[in-house]
């Protein structure tokens, strides 16, 4: 079964080597199908919010004063991500800051993240659609995804968009045909218009009454030695 983490940071400005990371928010698929669930914390990032990135998401130095800091979530989001595969959109960015975050904790720091085992949707939607828009918002325009709640960056929103977007761009919508994972390695198909019924269905017959007519009248015809009747008698019998 294949598990990937769709993945979203926010931090404190774009220089890996002197900002960092203020917010994460994560998002498990199996099989490409969200499983409901999500991993989202904010963290303490010991120096101030650019104003740039303060204008991109909002999220001021007063309210991540409180927060946990790296080391304290870490464990917690190794624990959540395990050894899946990450998807990140324009993911040097993103990995370039947990690198950096890993390497601040030294010795105790996990090993750092390959960025060529990562599924980076910017170089995919950049394959699929050259010469073209290909940041989330204009990603969401083309394939129709609501993103109207996005007035303001935040990592646990993008990581939801992203992850519509990513099934979107690997060729459609699994949800499209019915599919829901109610649970790890378990897959309910449920209809759009409600749950799956379950156990047999009857089907309405769609034999006229001239059908079973004509077909009486060909059955007379076979004669009383037909070996056709054996199966009847033994249906009826049934």
């Amino acid at each position: 079964m294949l598990r990937e983490i769709v993945l979203d940071t926010e931090t404190t400005g774009t220089d890996a080597k002197t900002d960092r990371l203020i917010e994460i928010g994560g998002i498990e698929l199996l099989n490409h199908i969200p499983t409901g669930r999500e991993f989202h914390r904010y963290v303490n990032p010991q120096r101030p919010v650019s104003q740039g990135a303060f204008a991109v998401h909002g999220l001021s130095d007063a309210f991540l004063a409180d927060k946990p800091l790296f080391a304290q979530i870490l464990p917690d989001f190794l624990d959540f991500c395990g050894d899946a595969t990450f998807v990140i959109h324009n993911a040097a960015f993103d990995v370039g800051f947990l690198n950096a975050e890993y390497a601040r904790l030294g010795e105790k720091g996990p090993r750092p993240i390959d960025l060529a085992g990562v599924v980076d949707t910017l170089a995919l939607a950049r394959r699929k659609h050259p010469n073209a828009a290909n940041n989330l918002d204009a990603l969401c325009a083309r394939y129709g995804i609501d993103n109207s709640r996005r007035t303001k960056h935040g990592a646990l929103l993008d990581a939801q968009i992203l992850a519509e977007v990513y099934i979107e761009l690997l060729g459609g919508k699994q949800t499209s045909l019915g599919l829901t994972l109610e649970a790890a390695g378990t897959v309910r198909v449920a209809s759009q218009d409600g749950p799956a019924a379950h156990g047999p269905r009857s089907v309405r017959s769609r034999l006229t009454d001239a059908d079973r007519a004509a077909h009486a009248a060909f059955t007379a015809g076979l004669g009383a030695s037909a070996i056709w009747r054996d199966y009847i008698a033994e249906d009826k019998a049934g």
